[in-house]
């Protein structure tokens, strides 16, 4: 690991973090649903799917945005949290929140490695 990457990780990563704390303030929870958290997740997943399809693994734009920002814009402790928290005043709520938390983020991989693909490598 050299200072440039770890400084790149860190910028990215303070990006992230403001750029979910916006969509908390965008996209409200409702009855205790974390959707705030939901959306970051799927949307980070999408384009993390994107860069794994297009840029190198060794990339510092890979290590920026992937690493850095799609870091930090997804949260793994927050959905936890938000599952257990919701699993206490409703667990069948919350169990479908976590199927369809893994699911979409699944799909939403899948479909940002399909987009990232060129043009000619998604005919074959």
């Amino acid at each position: 690991m050299t200072i440039r990457r770890l400084l790149l990780v860190m910028l990215g990563g303070a990006i992230g973090t403001a750029a979910r704390l916006g969509i908390g303030e965008v996209v409200p929870d409702a009855s205790g649903l974390p959707l705030s958290i939901l959306v970051a997740n799927v949307v980070g997943a999408l384009l993390i799917g994107v860069l794994a399809a297009r840029l190198p693994r060794s990339s510092d734009l890979r290590v920026f945005l992937g690493t850095g920002v799609l870091g930090g814009f997804t949260t793994y402790s927050a959905f936890a949290v938000g599952s257990l928290t919701l699993w206490a005043q409703a667990p069948a709520l919350a169990a479908a929140y976590v199927l369809l938390t893994l699911l979409l983020g699944f799909g939403a991989v899948a479909a940002g490695m399909r987009l990232g693909r060129r043009r000619e490598e998604r005919r074959a």
